[in-house]
């Protein structure tokens, strides 16, 4: 599978991202600065990863989504190419508006770091059909605007359509119906609040979002 991780100012788990997709798929990602106007030819997957993106002024992932190489980053995504966004990236998603809703400042106005159980709501997608013999998992959170939220009629559309990913079991900041993570219509772009790369390593104790990659690399 090939792959690149986008790398904004202020990003921090682009490192990670790409020792998973490393760990997992035996092929190193092409690590992809936020101003390049173009993406490495012939990718699977592009991933936008977590962190603090311009230190998250004005809102989070909303000068990001202005950086050049989103451009390209749409483009992919258009053309049906798969695209990740793990907290950080999934606010980028959402200000693109390639995926609905938006991401606001956690119920409780804390950050929130700690692991959490997820329901699996669909696991027929292309990252989540690795899932497909369990119900629930376990995955990492730490995010400070988290809450998804979206007015009824768009709740009420992702919900039919069947694209709720992942459902916080016990929910940590007050998302709308305890979403965690969603794709969109089309089923190639998934956003998360939760970080499936820190959860891929036997040897740190938490395997709960490995996965994820391993239903891309089938995907791919």
């Amino acid at each position: 599978m090939k792959s690149a991780v986008i790398v904004f100012p202020g990003s921090n788990c682009d490192r990670d991202a790409a020792r998973a997709l490393q760990r997992i798929t035996n092929t190193p990602a092409h690590m992809v600065w936020h101003k390049e106007t173009s993406l490495p030819g012939g990718l699977d997957l592009v991933v936008l990863p977590g962190g603090f993106s311009y230190g998250d002024y004005l809102r989070s992932g909303a000068m990001a989504a202005k950086s050049p190489v989103v451009r390209a980053v749409i483009a992919h995504a258009e053309r049906g190419g798969l695209v990740l966004g793990i907290c950080n990236g999934f606010q980028v998603l959402t200000e693109t508006r390639l995926l609905p809703g938006a991401l606001a400042r956690n119920a409780g106005l804390k950050f929130v770091c700690k692991d959490v159980p997820l329901a699996i709501d669909n696991a027929d997608t292309a990252f989540t059909r690795a899932y497909r013999s369990r119900t629930e998992t376990e995955i990492p959170i730490a995010h400070g605007d988290g809450r998804f939220v979206a007015d009824e009629e768009e709740l009420n559309r992702i919900e039919g359509e069947g694209r709720v990913v992942f459902r916080y079991k016990a929910n940590p900041n007050g998302s709308a119906r305890d979403i965690a993570g969603l794709i969109n219509d089309r089923g190639n772009v998934l956003g998360m609040m939760p970080h499936p790369e820190r959860a891929t390593d036997i040897a740190l104790g938490r395997t709960g979002g490995r996965a994820v990659f391993e239903s891309l690399m089938d995907a791919a």
